[in-house]
Parts: structure tokens; sequence; C-alpha cells
């Protein structure tokens, strides 16, 4: 399934253990409906690690970069409830972009997904965004057991804009510039794909060493819709 509109955040972090047990009840029962009431903001769904990498990963899909760089959000990032000022000082390892999307297609969502993270040299950009969005991407969507093929860059002015929310957090936050996503109904056939992406990046990119990749599954979504969790 494509995403909901043509904006994302992509958030993944870890979190100290102690704080497990909050972090969920304030996730599920505050912050989620909260970011879905947004204006413009049309779903979000959070990830747990299953190998390597940042144990949380959180998207949310928006009608557009200008909604995540507009006053609507931007009120809430700067005025961060109690618990949330609470929970996001456990927070570690902290990586935040606000992302236009070039290429999102699928037959629906799964309960998979593999994030990539990487660089591209700003004079190669036009380049690998054609190679990936026209060619390397497209074929995916077809592949065995996976639903969505899904791919982003960070709005770097965007990203950085420095929020209440983000210096109520202990620690730095990375901004990753290019972003694929592959969802799918079991973790072995994202993770087949994921092994073709890493050697098609080596490839395109020249080396793929800089590659930040994590297998995750799906936790809890929350939609758009007033009654419920959608």
């Amino acid at each position: 399934m494509s995403f909901a509109g043509t904006g994302v955040v992509a958030i993944w972090h870890d979190l100290l253990p102690e704080a497990r047990d909050e972090f969920y009840e304030w996730h599920n029962r505050e912050h989620m409906p909260e970011r879905a009431a947004i204006p413009g903001f049309q779903r979000g769904r959070r990830y747990i690690a299953l190998d390597a990498g940042p144990v949380y990963f959180n998207l949310y899909e928006a009608d557009s970069v200008q909604v995540l760089g507009g006053p609507d959000y931007l009120a809430r990032l700067n005025a961060p409830t109690p618990w949330t000022q609470k929970v996001v000082q456990s927070y570690r390892n902290v990586a935040r972009s606000i992302c236009d999307v070039h290429y999102t297609d699928g037959v629906g969502n799964g309960a998979y997904l593999v994030t990539l993270r990487f660089n591209v040299a700003a004079e190669r950009y036009s380049e690998v965004l054609q190679a990936l969005r026209d060619q390397v991407l497209p074929p995916l969507t077809d592949a065995q057991g996976i639903t969505g093929v899904h791919f982003c860059t960070a709005d770097e002015a965007v990203s950085k804009v420095e929020t209440a929310e983000k210096k109520a957090r202990s620690q730095g936050t990375e901004i990753p510039s290019w972003i694929i996503m592959v969802e799918g109904c079991a973790a072995d056939y994202v993770g087949h794909v994921r092994e073709q992406l890493i050697a098609q990046l080596g490839d395109l990119l020249g080396s793929a060493e800089h590659l930040a990749t994590t297998l995750y599954q799906l936790e809890y979504t929350r939609c758009k819709t007033p009654s419920s969790a959608g």
C-alpha cells in the first residue's frame, strides 16, 4: 500500500530499560493519539527491532512536508505535555528525519518492515534518486511476500528545526538523509529483499559500507479516526 501522503516523519531510538512500561502507556494512550489528531497527519505506526539497530522505529504519514513544517505540528512540538517531557528523557541514540516521499507502492500493510539508511554525495543526488525510483524499487513491489516499498529523503531544513520537545531529550539527534523502507507479511520475505537492496545499493553507490539497516515488527498503529485507533 502506498503511504497516505507525501510527507513522513521517521524516528529511530533506543530507550532506557526502566522506562519501558511507562513508554508504552504514554505512546499508546497520549502520544500517538495526539499526533494523529494534528491536521494533515494520517497515520502513525510503532515497530520493535528483531535484529541489531535502534530498538524502536516510529513512522508518521502526513499529507506533505509542508504539514510537518507547519504551525500545527510545531505548536505541539513546542508545547510538550508533562508526560512527554518525562518520557523522552529516557530516549537514547535518536535519529529523526522529516522527509519527502519520492516512491511509495504496494498492496497493503505488512507486519514486518526493514529500514535502510544511507547517504549520497550531493553531486549524485538526481542520478541516484532517479535510479532508485525508476529502476531499482519498482520490481521489488512484486517480490514474494512484499506488501509495500517506500523511499524518501530528509528535508534538512525542516528536520533541523529546534523545538522544546527535541530539547527535552537528553542527547542530540541524528538526521538520516536517504531512507528506504520495505514491508511484508513475513520476516524472511522482507529479509530476502533487504539482501537484494544491499547488493544493489553497493553497486549504485560504489559501497554499502555506511548503510544502516534493521528489521522491525509492527507493535501499534494509530489512524486518523475520531473514536478509535483505526
